[in-house]
């Protein structure tokens, strides 16, 4: 699913959905939150295994693990767990027919995830993957207006995703973790899967796993791409720039502006400046856009996606594509090669 699309609804629209959520962690206190906020939602069960650290639980009891939280009568779940256990819940929770939605990526390997789509598939339940930076709201609009022909011809997406190193991450490199979000929202904004990417790495923080990602390549409508991540940079940066025909749309995604740089007829007297130039440039606009918090906007998606209204929620299909991606990434550096998808 690359838009918005309207399927069969698995609860009946407007009743409330009993959601349980585990891992309450660094993603999951924010989850226990925002599920809290949404209407047509009530979270009726925590699970985590170490506890609820962080106090989110209120006055629910917390369940050891994903086993004690299906036996509350729940209909639907938020998988916030650590990567390495999100086959196993995940497969748990389409086993007792529990709808769910799972933080980014889908699971730990490839494989794993093919199992996780296999049996939500199989069982007729709603899967989803939680990428949130989809319900950004400066790519919500960049998406949009691409869709809308404002850009022509898409020629290029590259992301830039830098900053310092996150504590919370124990289990995964800079791909998995952040480049995931990158290869998924390009993907999602050119409506098109990848084709072939070259990558390369690099350990400079002493873990087992790296740090630093460059990686190149195109999708299979011909759109080319670039990705930039890593965690060991003092400077924060969250930029996705699409460039077409009509210019370049540039997101970024830590304010959620949107700016569109138009490609101008102007002409430059300045012969040095000039020469330097492919194409003139035009006015620059900022977008004024709504800017609603990309995690409500993520659960009202599933909420929808359950009800059967129209949902821009990820597929667990998507989510494997993605996760794909992200393995050739690492092969690609591992191997010096082209990987061809």
């Amino acid at each position: 699913m690359t838009g918005a699309e309207v399927t069969s609804g698995v609860i009946p629209e407007g009743r409330t959905i009993r959601m349980g959520l585990i891992g309450l962690g660094a993603m999951g206190r924010h989850h226990a939150r925002v599920i809290r906020e949404v209407e047509g939602m009530e979270l009726v069960a925590v699970a985590d295994a170490q506890g609820d650290k962080h106090g989110v639980a209120g006055g629910l009891e917390v369940q050891p693990d994903v086993e004690s939280l299906i036996a509350q009568g729940i209909d639907a779940a938020m998988v916030a767990v650590p990567t390495y256990l999100h086959e196993s819940v995940g497969l748990a929770l389409a086993e007792a027919g529990v709808h769910a939605m799972i933080e980014k990526p889908i699971a730990a390997t490839f494989e794993e995830g093919e199992r996780v789509a296999a049996a939500f598939e199989s069982a007729g339940l709603v899967g989803c993957v939680g990428y949130v930076e989809r319900c950004n709201p400066a790519l919500l609009e960049m998406r949009h207006r691409i869709e809308a022909g404002e850009l022509g011809n898409v020629y290029q997406i590259t992301t830039s995703r830098q900053g310092p190193f996150p504590a919370r991450i124990a289990d995964v490199g800079v791909v998995k973790d952040l480049a995931t979000h990158d290869v998924d929202l390009t993907s999602w904004i050119a409506q098109s899967p990848y084709a072939l990417i070259s990558a390369q790495v690099t350990h400079r923080s002493g873990r087992e796993h790296e740090d630093m990602v460059v990686a190149s390549g195109r999708l299979q409508n011909g759109t080319i791409v670039n990705h930039i991540v890593n965690w060991l940079s003092p400077l924060k940066v969250r930029e996705t720039v699409a460039t077409g025909e009509k210019g370049s749309f540039i997101a970024n995604t830590l304010s959620g502006d949107l700016t569109f740089v138009a490609n101008g007829d102007v002409r430059s007297d300045w012969d040095r400046v000039t020469v330097f130039r492919g194409v003139s440039e035009g006015d620059s606009i900022r977008y004024a856009i709504a800017k609603r918090e990309p995690l409500r906007v993520e659960q009202e998606n599933f909420r929808d996606r359950l009800w059967g209204r129209e949902s821009e929620s990820v597929s667990m299909a998507e989510g494997v594509h993605a996760l794909k991606v992200v393995e050739a990434v690492l092969e690609s550096a591992a191997t010096g090669t082209t990987i061809t998808l």
